[in-house]
């Protein structure tokens, strides 16, 4: 979710908006410290910090605090602490304790939110936040000022400042082919954190509308893209032709730069993509990450919908499973390769 973006268009469409952080946990909690939720005057809201009660609760304080006059509410008047036992108090069987902070905007706010905003769309933003005891007064960030080291959504420096990071940093995708399973696949992406590079070479094949994480390409020569796409990337086949499929899987499988290079297509479509391969001199290592059939295998439904879900799924496995690793790995054993973590998803 856009934090900043979406605090901007509710302001300017509705006056107020009020942003909810799930700021400190303890024990068991339904969402980690740093998920947000920017709420409307009227209710209406985006984004979630875990359901229930906890949810249900912090939803009628961002009413409540945007509901009220500036001039009739104390110090506290655009800033609220909510600190909450999960289980005695709310009755969740988490078992945790969490700290909920409420926070109002509106339109003498909207400078300082738009500028935040700005630079939100650039890519993530990292953030160090003040509080006065009134509200937090935030100013925008380069990555290791301040402490600021590290992918935490939402962490408290020694000095009570904190650290907060808004928008993720999107794994680039590189989709070849629009039909039926592409257009599904890119609809599946829209709330995920992917830029996703969708490539076509044929007249229309592209919907009028694309979402925004969406950049279509109608290029002429889509085997060339490959070279434009950065290291790490993940790469996903499914064009109409077979004969591009084997081009742009061998073009993905030689340059071995990328996280994942998934390919449309049976077991038997896997076995000639292969064999055709290795006729030509591409290394067995090379040709052996190549993942086809693309998507989660234990998902039999063949509609597109359910093959680009199943292929959503593995893609949201593969990019944690080399997130973790190399987390896990600095300093020690070389990192599993992301075509190993998807063999295993």
């Amino acid at each position: 979710m856009s934090v900043w973006p979406t605090i901007e268009r509710f302001i300017t469409e509705h006056g107020a908006a009020a942003l909810v952080t799930l700021a400190e946990t303890r024990g068991s909690s339904p969402r980690e410290p740093g998920a947000r939720m920017v709420v409307r005057p009227d209710g209406g809201f985006t984004g979630t910090i875990g359901g229930g009660a906890l949810e249900w609760m912090a939803l009628a304080e961002a009413q409540s605090l945007l509901a009220q006059p500036l001039s009739a509410q104390p110090t506290e008047r655009r800033l609220r602490r909510l600190d909450k036992a999960l289980g005695p108090e709310l009755g969740q069987c988490c078992g945790g304790r969490v700290i909920v902070t409420v926070e109002r905007f509106d339109a003498g706010d909207a400078a300082m939110v738009g500028a935040l905003a700005a630079a939100e769309r650039k890519g993530p933003l990292l953030t160090v936040a003040t509080s006065d005891g009134t509200r937090l007064r935030r100013r925008p960030i380069a990555p290791g000022d301040a402490g600021a080291e590290g992918r935490a959504a939402y962490r408290r420096l020694p000095d009570g400042n904190i650290i907060e990071r808004f928008g993720l940093e999107a794994t680039p995708l590189y989709l070849f082919g629009a039909g039926h399973v592409g257009r599904s696949l890119v609809q599946a992406l829209a709330p995920l954190a992917f830029a996703v590079t969708w490539v076509d070479p044929r007249p229309g094949a592209f919907p009028s509308q694309v979402p925004e994480n969406v950049t279509p390409l109608a290029d002429a020569e889509p085997v060339r893209l490959i070279d434009r796409a950065p290291d790490g990337a993940c790469v996903a086949i499914m064009t109409h032709s077979h004969g591009l499929d084997l081009d742009l899987a061998m073009a993905a499988l030689k340059a071995e730069r990328f996280g994942y290079v998934g390919l449309i297509g049976s077991a038997t479509k896997r076995a000639r993509f292969t064999t055709a391969m290795c006729k030509i001199g591409m290394p067995p290592h090379a040709v052996d990450r190549l993942i086809c059939p693309i998507g989660l295998t234990d998902i039999r439904d063949k509609a597109p919908a359910a093959i680009a879900a199943s292929i959503a799924a593995q893609l949201l496995i593969v990019r944690d499973r080399a997130a973790a690793s190399a987390g896990h790995g600095r300093g020690g054993a070389p990192a599993p390769s992301v075509a190993d973590s998807a063999r295993h998803a």
